[in-house]
């Protein structure tokens, strides 16, 4: 048991309410993803004395990532992302009991890995996983913490509590594909996620321990620029597809692509790469970040086809073998990946992107 968090938690309550804090201890929590969101989010509750952290990511630590991930360092850089946020956590709050699920949320695990727990703090940076988590929450019952930054906002609210609204209220279908950047293309202040988790955290202690009042029915909205917050009433829609009178989602579905969720047989890594090109095993190599970005260096024998016309382009240049696709950090390329996979094309995606590769000092990749 974290006895510093619980001892804090006590002096928070009155006397006869210092059971919340047990309760706090015996509770369970779901954290998808341990990025910018989930980082904040996850050591707030490990210190605040939540007794188990369910941690799910599919993704290694990349040095793009320290600007904003707080819970990871240097050294962390290549590992598994779940295994050195279990690491980081357990040295911070000992007693902390952190499981890790070194995959993504997918329809297949959605449904068992909501039901294990009390509440889930969403730190998805697609739309295709809040959906799915909405979902998830919505048909097993539990309170979904939603978070979410860009560029230099934020939101924050309380989705799938009893009477309240969920995500699908707000926005009942995702955007066209493409339409809204995620942090690594459009950017984020790197503060933002941090103080957009610790509000996450607060929410999600809040409702583990019945005190104060949740954001149930409210958006929160956290302007950094100009340093506003207010909150919006957000009513549960009647209508809504899944948790309206008369649903019509009954069942897990994908919703969406899965843009930053690439699975194993979806991705290369470097080292693999290096070893075909060596070889010579067949496949197409396409770089689909922007002419600048290319401009400034790029690994040789690529392709240029930038992320919005992959779909229309990749598919008149593949040749034997398969298609590697690559950007800088691995973020577009994922998504590419599983847009041209949606159409029947063998596409993997380099993991970490070319500054994986740049790091590994493989051959073949130029600078300007």
């Amino acid at each position: 048991m974290n006895v510093a968090g619980l001892s804090d938690l006590h002096s928070a309550f009155d006397r006869t309410d210092r059971d919340a804090a047990e309760r706090l201890r015996r509770s369970r929590v779901l954290l998808v993803g341990m990025g910018g969101l989930g980082s904040p989010v996850a050591m707030s509750l490990a210190t605040a004395g939540v007794g188990t952290l369910v941690c799910v990511d599919f993704d290694r630590v990349d040095l793009s990532n320290l600007q904003r991930q707080v819970i990871f360092r240097d050294a962390d850089i290549g590992r598994w992302k779940v295994d050195a946020a279990r690491d980081r956590l357990r040295a911070m709050a000992p007693g902390v009991n952190v499981e890790i699920v070194r995959e993504a949320m997918t329809v297949k695990n959605a449904e068992a890995l909501v039901r294990s727990v009390d509440l889930v703090i969403d730190g998805a940076d697609n739309f295709a996983t809040r959906y799915l988590v909405n979902d998830a929450c919505v048909l097993v019952g539990r309170p979904n913490v939603f978070g979410s930054v860009a560029r230099f906002d934020g939101q924050v609210a309380v989705f799938a509590a009893p009477g309240g609204p969920c995500y699908r209220c707000l926005h009942p279908e995702p955007p066209p594909e493409g339409l809204i950047p995620n942090c690594a293309e459009g950017g984020v202040l790197g503060v933002l996620p941090g103080v957009v988790g610790a509000l996450q955290a607060v929410e999600a202690v809040k409702l583990l321990t019945g005190m104060g009042e949740p954001l149930v029915g409210r958006l929160l909205l956290y302007d950094a620029l100009r340093m506003r917050i207010r909150d919006i009433v957000l009513p549960r829609d009647p209508e809504c597809p899944v948790c309206g009178e008369a649903p019509t989602i009954t069942e897990l579905a994908a919703t969406g692509s899965f843009c930053a969720m690439p699975a194993d047989e979806m991705t290369i890594e470097a080292a693999e790469l290096d070893a075909w090109r060596r070889t010579g095993v067949p496949h197409t190599l396409i770089d689909v970040r922007e002419p600048s970005e290319f401009a400034e260096g790029a690994i040789d024998g690529a392709r240029l086809v930038p992320l919005p016309r992959a779909v229309t382009e990749v598919p008149r240049m593949v040749g034997e073998g398969p298609v590697v696709v690559y950007c800088r950090s691995g973020m577009r390329s994922a998504r590419a990946a599983a847009m041209l996979r949606e159409r029947g094309i063998d596409a993997r995606s380099l993991a970490g992107g070319i500054e994986a590769w740049r790091r590994g000092g493989y051959a073949g990749s130029e600078s300007a």
